[in-house]
């Protein structure tokens, strides 16, 4: 199949374009490279093509199926830049015209940020409060894609990822998973820095799940909001303890005063449905997870 990627040069995008390239698809990327790298397909026979997702609008020939996955994906970018909203519904609105005009299957990123004010577990029908620039933008998206299945019979497939963590995020720096960050502070024989308690809950999925997920989702034709994690949740204390276990280390982290308005608590995806209609079950533990994370440093370093 001949598949496009946005956001294929970025942490998900990157990992899911490998696995399509090894199951034999004709697969393209198109990224602008705000987190994304080159290198992180040097391995992989892609196509790479500089841009923001809207440039989809002028591409030349057809694309089987499109993922996409080149959205701005972190809250405080949305915070420092609210256009980004508007630059964000834009590319999807070109997206799903060429999905449209070229009977493409679709599958795209969302994220379970919208859950935030629901008490977990998260299902897909919850109500969807206002919270921050970054959910507008995901859940105008989510409508946008209805739309268009009401409009034009386009089915698309959205994935609302929880908390993605794994081996490559060195590009996005700041905006990358926590556990990620807390690794990189404590390599550095530095503490992690942890907001309250540490007592906070995330459903931590490793991307090697996500990559799973989108390829299921671009196997068939369901149309709706699925979400992708693994129905566990840990707290931010358990990670560190698990990364002073792989590291070899005894860091303990500072805690510091939370000042961030409608900060997440706790997340935790119900996942049934789309075990039901995906077909989608995660199957890294949080402890082989961050296991595989650290060797994936070690092997960078060395």
């Amino acid at each position: 199949m001949k598949i496009l990627v946005t956001g294929g040069l970025g942490f998900i995008g990157s990992h899911t374009a490998a696995r399509l390239v090894a199951e034999g698809h004709d697969v393209s990327v198109l990224d602008n490279l705000h987190t994304g790298s080159r290198s992180s397909i040097a391995a992989a026979k892609v196509k790479a093509i500089e841009g923001d997702a809207g440039k989809i609008a002028g591409m030349k020939g057809k694309f089987e199926a499109v993922l996409h996955l080149g959205t701005y994906s972190s809250s405080p970018m949305y915070l420092e830049n609210p256009q980004l909203v508007a630059r964000a519904l834009a590319d999807w609105l070109a997206v799903l015209d060429y999905a449209r005009r070229n009977d493409s299957r679709l599958v795209f990123a969302s994220s379970s940020s919208l859950y935030n004010g629901n008490e977990p577990p998260h299902r897909e029908g919850m109500p969807i409060a206002v919270t921050d620039f970054y959910t507008e933008a995901r859940y105008a998206m989510e409508r946008l894609a209805e739309l268009y299945h009401s409009l034009y019979s386009l089915p698309s497939a959205g994935l609302r990822y929880f908390s993605v963590y794994g081996p490559g995020e060195r590009p996005k720096g700041r905006y990358a998973n926590p556990i990620s960050q807390f690794m990189w502070a404590m390599e550095a024989g530095e503490s992690p820095v942890l907001f309250g308690d540490g007592m906070q809950t995330r459903d931590f999925i490793h991307v090697d799940d996500v990559v799973k997920a989108n390829t299921l989702a671009l196997g068939c034709m369901e149309h709706g909001i699925f979400n992708i994690g693994t129905g566990k949740a840990a707290t931010f204390n358990r990670v560190v303890g698990l990364l002073n276990a792989e590291l070899g280390t005894s860091i303990r982290p500072v805690y510091q005063p939370n000042r961030i308005r409608n900060y997440v608590a706790h997340t935790l995806a119900d996942t049934s449905l789309a075990e039901r209609r995906l077909g989608f079950r995660s199957s890294v533990s949080l402890e082989d997870g961050v296991r595989r994370l650290v060797a994936s440093e070690r092997r960078r370093a060395g």
